[in-house]
C-alpha cells in the first residue's frame, strides 16, 4: 500500500487528502477556507480526532504549512515522519498545450506551470505554491501534477477551435483548453451506476466557487463551457463568465480602464460578488430568501446561464441521459439546483421537490421517475480521481 498525499489549492481554500492505495482508504482529510480573511478555518479529520479552528491565514504558504504541521503532529497527526508519504498528488488547473496527461513535476514542469499563470491567474499561482512548500516540507517526495485540461482533450476541433485567425491557433495555440476536468471525468464515471445502457450521454455541471458545464458523449468530453482561460461560461462567484468582447474595448478606450484592472474586474471583482456584494451563495441564498432583489436576480441570471448551456448541450448530444450536479454548491444548493430545473420540462426534465431538498453526501437521483432524464448529484472527489493518477504513475 502507497501513502499518497493528495493536495488541491483552489482560489481561496485547499482541500488535501492522505490516502493509501490502490484501496482508496482515506486516512487524514481536511480543508482550509476563506484564505486571506480574518475568519478563514482549519478542518481536519483523521483516525485519532476530528479537529476545527477559525484562525486568520493570510496565503496559501500560510494555510499548507499549517495542513503539514497537523498531519505530522504527534497526538492529531496520521503519519510518523515525512518518509511516510510515497508521492503528492497536486491539482493544477491549466496544462496549456504542453501536458495531455499527469506528470511527474520536475524543474521543467513547473517552469511551464508558473508561465502560465496569465491563463488561470486565480489558480496557477497557488496551484504553484502548493508545489514549492510540499517540496521544502517533504524534501525528497515524488511531486505529481495532475492537470484540470487533461480531461477535455478529446474535444473535437469544431468544437476546440475560435473563429480566429488560423496562426493565432497555430503560432499561439490558443484554443479551448477546459478546466475541472478531474471532476467531471469523475462524475461522469460515477454516473454510469445509474445508466443501464452502455452509451451515454451526459451533461455534467461542477458548480462551486468556479463553475463550469460539460458535454459528455460516452465518457468523453465533447463540449464544455470554459475555454482559453477559466474566466468564460457560467456565472460564478467573482468570475464574470460570458460577457461581449466588445466590453473590454469599451472599458479600456472610453473608461479609461487599464488592461489589468478589466482583467481584475472580470476575474476577481465580477460574477456573484460584482452583482450581490458577496462571492459565497450561501448568504446570498439567505439574503435572497429574506427579499434581497439583488440577490434573487442574481441567483435567476445564474440559473438562466446554466439553462442555456443545458439546451445547447442537449443539442451538441442530439438528446440526454442525464444532468449531474456536482462540487461546493452543486452539491448543497437546492434553491439553484430547483432554478435551473424548473421549466426544462420541454427537454423530458422533471425535479422531485422531497428529493432535492434532502441534504446528503450519497451519490443520488433527484428527479421524478417519469423524467426523462435523469437529474442526479454525486459529489466530486477530484482528490481521490488523483490519487489514482498519482499511484498510476509510481507504481
Amino acid at each position: 500500500m502507497k501513502k499518497i498525499l493528495v493536495i488541491n489549492s483552489g482560489s481561496s481554500s485547499i482541500k488535501f487528502q492522505l490516502i493509501k492505495m490502490p484501496g482508496e482508504i482515506v486516512v487524514a482529510s481536511g480543508l482550509v477556507e476563506a484564505i486571506g480573511l480574518d475568519n478563514a478555518a482549519l478542518h481536519y479529520k483523521s483516525k485519532k480526532m476530528n479537529f476545527f479552528e477559525i484562525m486568520p491565514i493570510e496565503n496559501h504558504e500560510v494555510g499548507l504549512k499549517k495542513v503539514a504541521a497537523l498531519l505530522l503532529d504527534e497526538e492529531k497527526g496520521a503519519i510518523k515522519s515525512i518518509e511516510d508519504i510515497d508521492a503528492i498528488g497536486h491539482r493544477v488547473v491549466h496544462g496549456g498545450k504542453d501536458f495531455s496527461d499527469t506528470i511527474v513535476i520536475d524543474a521543467e514542469v513547473k517552469k511551464t506551470i508558473k508561465r502560465l499563470f496569465s491563463l488561470a491567474p486565480l489558480h496557477n499561482p497557488h496551484n504553484y505554491t502548493g508545489i514549492e512548500v510540499a517540496e521544502e516540507v517533504f524534501p525528497g517526495t515524488t511531486q505529481i501534477a495532475a492537470f484540470d485540461t487533461a480531461f477535455h482533450q478529446t474535444l473535437p476541433e469544431k468544437a476546440y477551435r475560435y473563429a480566429i485567425p488560423n496562426k493565432l491557433l497555430d503560432e499561439n495555440y490558443i484554443r479551448v483548453y477546459g478546466f475541472h476536468g478531474t471532476s467531471h471525468k469523475y462524475v461522469a464515471e460515477k454516473a454510469k451506476d445509474f445508466i443501464s445502457k452502455k452509451k451515454s450521454k451526459l451533461i455534467t455541471v461542477h458548480l462551486g466557487n468556479g463553475c463550469s458545464i460539460t458535454a459528455v458523449k460516452n465518457g468523453k468530453s465533447v463540449d464544455h463551457s470554459m475555454g482559453f482561460a477559466p474566466v468564460n461560461g457560467l456565472v460564478m462567484g467573482t468570475r464574470s463568465g460570458d460577457i461581449d468582447q466588445a466590453i473590454i474595448f469599451y472599458m479600456v478606450n472610453t473608461l479609461g480602464y487599464s488592461l489589468d484592472e478589466v482583467s481584475e474586474v472580470l476575474h476577481k471583482k465580477s460574477g456573484m460578488l460584482g452583482l450581490t456584494g458577496y462571492s459565497d451563495l450561501r448568504i446570498i441564498e439567505e439574503k435572497a430568501a429574506e427579499g434581497n432583489r439583488e440577490c434573487q436576480l442574481a441567483l435567476e441570471m445564474n440559473a438562466y446561464r446554466i439553462k442555456k448551456y443545458i439546451g445547447a448541450y442537449a443539442a451538441v448530444l442530439n438528446g440526454v441521459d442525464a444532468i449531474v450536479f456536482t462540487a461546493g454548491v452543486g452539491e448543497n444548493s437546492s434553491v439553484l439546483r430547483k432554478l435551473i430545473c424548473d421549466d426544462m420540462s420541454y427537454l423530458g426534465i422533471e425535479l422531485e421537490d422531497y428529493k432535492n431538498n434532502v441534504r446528503s453526501s450519497e451519490n443520488r437521483i433527484i428527479s421524478k421517475e417519469t423524467s426523462k432524464v435523469l437529474v442526479l448529484v454525486i459529489p466530486t472527489q477530484e482528490e481521490l480521481e488523483i490519487a489514482k493518477d498519482t499511484y498510476r504513475l509510481i507504481n
